[in-house]
């Protein structure tokens, strides 16, 4: 993310109709040209590469139903119970344990003088009930009081320096998960629970940023953060990185880019008797290209540390979640991102080869590759998440399938 003054290049904007929710059915060559898919070599496009992936593995796959013995109740002595009623009886949770879960990550500098970007992933960053989590979709069921890992993902865009960011990867999973066992005592209603968490949890980085004399006051960061449990996709964001999830043949955004013009963001901004000013795009007192941020405390109370937060139910259908800087949403729209990576996954996905390279880094990579090859002049950061199960995933022998079911 650039902060405009007269020493740096002037980066061009797209709109923020992009977020419009459209189904895509067209095929991929119609969208890219070759140039999109061309190589690199490291001649200095993307520098400074920071790349990953993992998975966390499965150690058991058990078929989750309803205790048998709920099930005999329900059933005993009618006899003229359906297939429907059983399946019905036999809920579990979408994400089961949450285990099986793969990622691939880029941080690139691109054409960028500093790189400013950082990206944090943490596996198993919480190990809970699904039911103490919140938000799951078979209560009552036996996958719903097994302790499963929540996994932690998240994407900061620094501007004026990468020192924000930098503490953000590093402590801001951290400070949420003591606010999750702070505000677990209080016995409020999940979703309300997770507010407090994040609201809570943003405020404390950006505080400990001043308090520990992090960076100066000109230097801040965007915080784009996914909590995934077994059941639900809880997303946390503060700016203009952003959240998409690749469910079937949609992608949906999962967050709304914080701008100086969006009609809310503007009103709260002149409340409190700030201006927007549209220098090269519209920009807080003509500087800063997004209204909310970690850090920026010398453009208080106009750029505010606090988050908006939403709260997505897991479906059978979803594909993946991409967490991404605006170095990508800047030369690509939402379905255009998500087309490329439905169209990796699931050829990956049928492929019986056993790579080194997972699919999600493919993708992530590929990514990064049409976002520079198309001019992106900011650095790039992408995370992809595969939220298909294991089971789904990969084409198991039927003797290991059967021995586990």
């Amino acid at each position: 993310m650039e902060r405009l003054d007269d020493s740096e290049e002037q980066l061009e904007r797209v709109d923020s109709d992009q977020l419009t929710l459209t189904s895509s059915g067209s095929g991929i060559s119609s969208i890219f040209s070759a140039d999109d898919f061309r190589n690199f070599n490291g001649s200095g496009d993307i520098s400074s590469i920071s790349s990953g992936s993992g998975e966390i593995p499965i150690f058991t796959v058990n078929r989750v139903i309803l205790a048998p013995s709920l099930i005999a109740e329900k059933y005993e002595g009618d006899s003229n119970s359906n297939k429907a009623d059983v399946t019905a009886a036999r809920e579990k949770c979408v994400g089961r344990n949450n285990k099986g879960v793969s990622w691939g990550y880029t941080s690139v500098i691109g054409r960028r003088n500093e790189m400013e970007d950082d990206v944090a992933v943490i596996p198993g960053f919480l190990s809970r009930t699904c039911d103490h989590v919140g938000g799951c979709t078979a209560p009552g069921s036996r996958s719903s009081g097994k302790i499963s890992p929540v996994h932690f993902f998240g994407v900061y865009d620094g501007h004026g320096g990468s020192q924000v960011a930098k503490f953000c990867a590093k402590r801001m999973h951290d400070i949420i998960a003591e606010e999750w066992d702070r505000e677990i005592a209080g016995g409020a209603e999940w979703q309300k629970r997770w507010e407090a968490v994040f609201a809570n949890g943003f405020e404390r980085t950006d505080s400990e940023i001043e308090s520990e004399a992090v960076a100066p006051e000109m230097v801040g960061s965007t915080a784009s953060v996914v909590v995934l449990s077994g059941c639900q996709i809880i997303t946390s964001n503060c700016g203009d990185s952003r959240v998409v999830l690749c469910r079937r043949t949609q992608t949906l955004p999962l967050t709304v880019d914080q701008k100086p013009d969006r009609e809310d963001e503007l009103l709260r901004i002149e409340g409190e008797g700030g201006k927007v000013i549209n220098w090269n795009g519209a920009r807080v007192f003509g500087v800063l290209a997004m209204s909310r941020a970690i850090g920026d405390r010398y453009l208080r109370p106009w750029i505010i540390p606090v988050p908006e937060i939403t709260f997505t139910a897991r479906t059978d259908e979803d594909e993946c979640l991409i967490l991404a800087s605006d170095g990508l949403w800047d030369v690509m729209t939402n379905d255009e991102v998500g087309e490329v990576a439905r169209h990796l996954l699931r050829r990956r996905r049928r492929s019986l080869s056993t790579e080194e390279i997972s699919p999600t880094q493919v993708v992530a990579d590929r990514l990064t590759e049409i976002a520079i090859s198309r001019n992106s002049k900011d650095n790039i950061s992408i995370i992809v998440i595969d939220l298909k199960s294991n089971r789904k995933r990969l084409q198991r022998p039927a003797s290991i399938s059967q021995e586990h079911d």
